[in-house]
Formats: C-alpha cells, sequence, structure tokens
C-alpha cells in the first residue's frame, strides 16, 4: 500500500489537527500498517487493539507531538505502541495471576474456560450444597437472622432457646458456609 501524501509532512498534519481532525487520518492511513505490523510481531492475538489504542492515544497526545526533524511521526507513534504493548502485558500478568489465585483457568477464551468460570464463579450451585449440608436447626438460625433479619434475642424466641446458644448456631452455620463456598474459614475473611 502506498503511503497517503497530500505534500504536508507528518508534522504539519499534526499540527493541522489540533483545529481539524482530517489531517491526523491522512498521519493514521500513512502510518497505521507499520504500527500494526510492529504491535503484530511483539503480540500477534492483540496486533489490532493494540493498533486502534495507539493511535486513539496519539490522538488524545497530538498537542505534545514534537518533530524529531525527519517530519515523520511514526517514531513517535511506535513509542506509544512500546508504551501500551507494557501495559498491555503488565495488565495480563496482573489478571492472570488473579486468576491463578481464583482457581480460574487460564484460557478463559474457550468454551471450557468459560463454563469453568461459570461453575467455579456461580454461588448458586456450591451454596445450595452448602446450605443442605447444614442441620436443620442451624439452618433455621441462619435464615431468622440473615434472611429475615432478625435479632439475636428474636431468633432465640421464634426457636425456643437462650439468645447466646442462637448466636452460637448462627456462627456455627456461617463458619460451615464460608469453608463449604471458599475453602476458608469465616475468621479468615477477617484478616
Amino acid at each position: 500500500m502506498q503511503p497517503v501524501s497530500d505534500g504536508r509532512s507528518d508534522a504539519e498534519l499534526i499540527l493541522a489537527s489540533r483545529s481539524d481532525s482530517a489531517p491526523f487520518g491522512l498521519v493514521y492511513e500513512r502510518h497505521a500498517l507499520a504500527v500494526y505490523t510492529w504491535c503484530q510481531r511483539r503480540l500477534d492475538w492483540a496486533a489490532s487493539d493494540l493498533t486502534a489504542e495507539t493511535f486513539a492515544r496519539a490522538w488524545l497526545k497530538r498537542g505534545r507531538f514534537h518533530e524529531d526533524g525527519s517530519g515523520s511521526a511514526l517514531p513517535w507513534l511506535l513509542g506509544i505502541a512500546r508504551n501500551v504493548l507494557r501495559e498491555t502485558l503488565r495488565h495480563d500478568r496482573v489478571e492472570t495471576s488473579a486468576r491463578e489465585r481464583l482457581g480460574l483457568p487460564l484460557e478463559i477464551g474457550t468454551d471450557e474456560g468459560y463454563g469453568a468460570i461459570e461453575e467455579r464463579l456461580s454461588p448458586r450451585a456450591t451454596l445450595t450444597t452448602a446450605l443442605d449440608g447444614l442441620s436443620p436447626h442451624e439452618r433455621d438460625a441462619l435464615q431468622l437472622r440473615v434472611v429475615d433479619e432478625l435479632p439475636y434475642d428474636e431468633v432465640a424466641e421464634q426457636l425456643a432457646i437462650r439468645p447466646t446458644a442462637a448466636r452460637r448456631r448462627v456462627s456455627r452455620a456461617l463458619r460451615r458456609l464460608a469453608l463449604a463456598t471458599t475453602g476458608k474459614d469465616q475468621d479468615d475473611f477477617a484478616a
């Protein structure tokens, strides 16, 4: 593809784009393929997104463009692309680390990955199983305190037990739910 030329340098086009967006479109047409190719060599699966982000940032930072003497914006655009790539890789490392800590699959773009995430993060099945594992008196105490939002003295009255016993039942039920749904004890959440 032949670079687009209207006789003006990239520096002149960027300067003109401060008041009219059309000249920046010419800069894009001139250098999009080079920026895309540069991104593709470094991170093939994200080359289109990296290129788009590079030009979006270039548009926002066009007021800070300084010509290097060649009149070409390509070195400036590749510098922006390098920063976008670095941020993307850092963000990807953070997300991967978080998925590892949560026990989620690292390859989430597959059907199996999405299914595993749904299963891991879906509280319904896990919570239903955990609730079924509670004794009836723990489940009743939990229902009254958490769902019905009754104070402990009313929970105790409804269950015909002392308020301290009601607190123990609710606490024990919450601890068992925490262990069943997260593998962590309720006390681990306070830390």
